[in-house]
């Protein structure tokens, strides 16, 4: 039944958007890009943390018009820095968090753009990979993990930055190709081929992005640092041959193939392998 429901409703907006479009096609633009880079969940409020949460240390940070949050379980000199996904916010790494403590380390998380208690009410990977950059700068981690959107951000992020403090990254059931994800969101809703084309113009237009080659093949293609990637042949949200097109084109990582994880990716054994593959333990 929430199947149908959800068909129905998705279908539904649809249609709005493509009559929409022949009336006031600015509209309809702004309203389906909207739809597409506005995160309905992974929101925090300050007083009612997740118990993980309040066990760390908290820093707020501004970039341009906006802040960002991080959170710190302090630990030795070395640092790790945590990405979360799309909808999501920093609480989703609690159950990576005892594993990594073992090592000793200090553990930062970072809440992406309209994510967590960060500001905004939209989402992009360039402004995600300015708060990762002034994180980086401040925390100098030597360390980064990333999860789904946050993984190929963190891609992303090393292939312009270029972080020499960055000696290590993992990535988890992270997608390379946008253009994937936005014809995805454009067959959801069945929009038409005015609203198709427009959408794309306007990541050009706005925020200079050519989506077409704003793969993570491509920034992979453009790191040196040493890297693990993880992807599960049952992942239903991105496929794995994402996983695969990043580890074709990252000369200096390795990837495992998981199975039975779907896109969370929680698993002990895979955090193990994780902690294993960061301090080379035997």
């Amino acid at each position: 039944m929430k199947k149908i429901l959800f068909f129905l409703f998705t279908k539904s907006i649809g249609i709005y958007l493509n009559i929409l479009s022949y009336l006031w096609p600015e509209k309809a633009l702004q309203l389906a890009y909207a739809l597409f880079s506005e995160p309905r969940e992974g929101r925090l409020f300050k007083n009612k943390l997740p118990a993980i949460l309040k066990e760390a240390q908290t820093n707020t940070f501004q970039h341009n018009n906006h802040f960002f949050q991080t959170y710190t379980w302090k630990g030795n000199e070395t640092i790790i820095l945590l990405v979360h996904g799309w909808e999501s916010n920093a609480s989703r790494w609690e159950n990576l968090l005892p594993h990594l403590k073992k090592s000793g380390s200090t553990i930062i998380a970072i809440d992406g753009p309209a994510h967590g208690l960060s500001s905004g009410k939209e989402f992009s990977i360039p402004q995600y990979a300015a708060f990762i950059n002034i994180a980086v700068e401040n925390f100098k981690p030597q360390y980064l993990i990333g999860h789904s959107i946050g993984g190929k951000t963190c891609l992303y992020y090393q292939s312009v930055y270029q972080s020499t403090l960055i000696q290590k990254m993992v990535i988890l059931g992270s997608p390379s190709d946008f253009n994937i994800i936005l014809n995805n969101y454009i067959a959801m809703l069945s929009l038409n081929q005015k609203i198709a084309i427009r959408l794309k113009n306007y990541y050009l237009e706005h925020h200079k992005l050519n989506i077409d080659h704003f793969t993570g093949k491509l920034f992979a293609s453009k790191i040196n640092t040493k890297g693990l990637i993880a992807h599960d042949i049952d992942d239903t949200v991105v496929a794995f041959t994402e996983g695969k097109k990043i580890a074709s084109a990252w000369k200096n990582a390795t990837l495992i193939e998981t199975k039975g994880l779907g896109h969370s990716m929680h698993d002990d054994d895979l955090y193990q392998k994780i902690t294993h593959f960061l301090f080379e333990i035997e």
